[in-house]
């Protein structure tokens, strides 16, 4: 092996484990988000974030959005007085 074949797997050996590690940045990214705003789902949003990794990413924008918007709160009959 030349230097240029080793330089070469260790160019392929880096891209690799950015892409791994930029792939389950992603993933966790909405649930963070979620736990960090005490998203009442935030767990849901953890697992639906991880399932996304298996469908390609293809519900992860949902995801993400799903993470930002909070459930409306039910007004109680003494809140409302």
């Amino acid at each position: 092996m030349s230097v240029l074949d080793v330089f070469a797997w260790i160019v392929l050996i880096v891209l690799v484990l950015s892409t791994v590690a930029v792939v389950v940045f992603l993933a966790m990214l909405p649930g963070t988000i979620a736990k960090r705003r005490n998203h009442p789902w935030a767990e849901a949003i953890t697992v639906a974030g991880w399932v996304t990794l298996f469908l390609g990413f293809a519900l992860w924008p949902i995801v993400l959005i799903w993470a930002y918007v909070d459930v409306p709160r039910v007004a109680s009959a003494e809140n409302v007085r």
